[in-house]
């Protein structure tokens, strides 16, 4: 089986792969400061849970943008595996040119979403991942990374209110009744939402106007479902999309080698 980790800055992704299908896949909270042992003992939890068992790994992949995790997850593959992991990064086949400036700067977490939403749509499209950050990314119907758009989270909106604003309570994520609310609870609940909502649309749409091809909208992260209910632009939602790209990812390099 194959070991695939997402690592963001608010959250991390793990899923156990056999072959193409995806045995099992759990959320865990990032923290930098979590030493290998207890990741490994947290693998250890999480395998046995799903009747799975560490010695069934085989290999494992890593895509993070938070860099003080990879020596603690390297160590992490070399005490579960003998041999460091795959980290996704500068030199790794993608299977997808990179149109950006600098191909260097673009998260890796952008580009294992861009090739697993092409490999399943093979046309043009717009990704929209909810996470710590949003991020917007454009793929060419030929297969290109062409760029894209970060903003803040929705979380990361919601947690600057609480902090910046005095009186303002923290609050549950959640759509509102109605925009107009009749609490303060209810109004940030629908300016967080709402406002969301226009910003992502807007960003999409402006995006569609300047580019000469009409992709389709996909939308990926923990949020994911919240937002694209109510969007007018996002047509699909693919929560667990950066799993799959690193699946594809490892197949495109290591994962080759089987088949040579």
């Amino acid at each position: 089986m194959l070991l695939a980790v997402d690592v963001g800055n608010t959250h991390m992704v793990l899923g156990a792969f056999d072959g193409e299908s995806l045995r099992d896949y759990w959320r865990l909270e990032t923290r930098t400061r979590r030493p290998a042992d207890e990741y490994l003992v947290l693998i250890h939890q999480l395998l046995g849970g799903a009747s799975l068992s560490s010695k069934e790994i085989e290999d494992m992949i890593v895509s993070t943008v938070v860099p003080p995790l990879q020596d603690t997850l390297g160590e992490v593959g070399l005490r579960l595996l003998g041999r460091a992991p795959t980290f996704v990064g500068p030199g790794i086949r993608t299977g997808m040119p990179i149109l950006y400036d600098n191909p260097r700067e673009v998260g890796a977490d952008r580009i294992v979403n861009a090739v697993a939403a092409f490999e399943r749509w093979k046309e043009g499209l717009i990704v929209v991942d909810f996470g710590t950050a949003t991020t917007f990314d454009v793929i060419s119907p030929r297969g290109e990374y062409m760029g894209g758009a970060i903003c803040p989270g929705i979380s990361i909106s919601m947690d600057a209110l609480f902090h910046h604003a005095a009186k303002l309570p923290r609050v549950d994520l959640r759509r509102p009744e109605r925009v107009v609310g009749r609490n303060t609870v209810a109004s940030m609940q629908s300016g967080l939402v709402f406002g969301y909502l226009g910003l992502v649309d807007g960003i999409v749409e402006r995006m569609r106007a300047e580019i000469d091809f009409e992709p389709i909208v996909v939308a990926t992260g923990g949020l994911a479902p919240l937002v694209a209910e109510e969007s007018r632009t996002i047509e699909h939602v693919a929560p667990l999309l950066t799993l799959e790209g690193l699946r594809l990812i490892y197949e495109r390099n290591l994962g080759r080698e089987e088949t040579d």
